[in-house]
């Protein structure tokens, strides 16, 4: 029914993956401490397309992450995105970069929170039941000892701004999982293409990513 093309961007992950009708063919992920994805990203394009055996004249939509996360890698990938959708005359489609990373892990009970490092103590989270369905919006969250007080069932942490909560959140009912998972276009091949069923699509010319918080330039203090 459909080949879509996936990216994310949205953290220190770049990761493609060409699927048909929600199924992999091919997938194809670097994360670079650098955030490099501007000069990989179209690389990886090229890469995936030929590993699946098609090319861009085959594709029938594009689904990126959409956020939140890095306002650079987040700008980077919305952009190829929006261009390849123009060049081909194909739709657009926004995944939720939180729901990519919570469907890292099968959990049998409890909550699913998947954290994305925003600096120092806080982290972009929402909490997902164990089937990914959203239970609380996205939020930018100050972690401390109180977080999560009211949860008394078994709460999932992922992702990399769980690894900084470890000697804050110390309760039982915590369950820390590898401190390096991050968000993947291989979670959003299925999501894209429940979305593309539905023709669940945005505008490509109006649609920007969920930032979540503004873009802050810092500059070195002159000597």
């Amino acid at each position: 029914m459909a080949y879509i093309l996936n990216i994310e961007t949205a953290t220190k992950n770049c990761s493609v993956t060409i699927a048909h009708d929600g199924a992999i063919l091919s997938s194809i992920e670097v994360a670079d401490q650098g955030y490099s994805h501007a000069e990989k990203l179209h690389v990886f394009f090229e890469e995936a397309l030929k590993e699946a055996g098609i090319t861009f004249q085959d594709l029938n939509a594009v689904g990126v992450s959409q956020g939140p996360g890095s306002y650079t890698g987040l700008r980077i990938g919305v952009s190829a995105a929006k261009g390849l959708c123009y060049a081909l005359g194909i739709p657009l489609i926004a995944t939720d970069t939180l729901e990519a990373l919570s469907r890292k892990i099968s959990v049998n009970h409890g909550i699913i929170i998947p954290m994305i490092d925003a600096r120092r103590m806080e982290a972009f989270t929402a909490i997902f039941s164990r089937d990914y369905e959203k239970i609380r919006e996205t939020q930018a969250e100050i972690i401390d000892q109180t977080t999560y007080s009211e949860c008394s069932e078994t709460i999932h942490l992922i992702g990399d701004g769980a690894s900084k909560c470890k000697e804050v959140l110390t309760s039982d009912k915590f369950v820390y999982h590898d401190e390096v998972i991050y968000p993947s276009a291989r979670e959003m091949a299925l999501m894209s293409f429940e979305k593309y069923k539905k023709s669940d699509f945005v505008d490509v010319a109006y649609f920007e990513p969920f930032y979540l918080k503004d873009f802050v330039m810092t500059t070195k203090p002159k000597a």
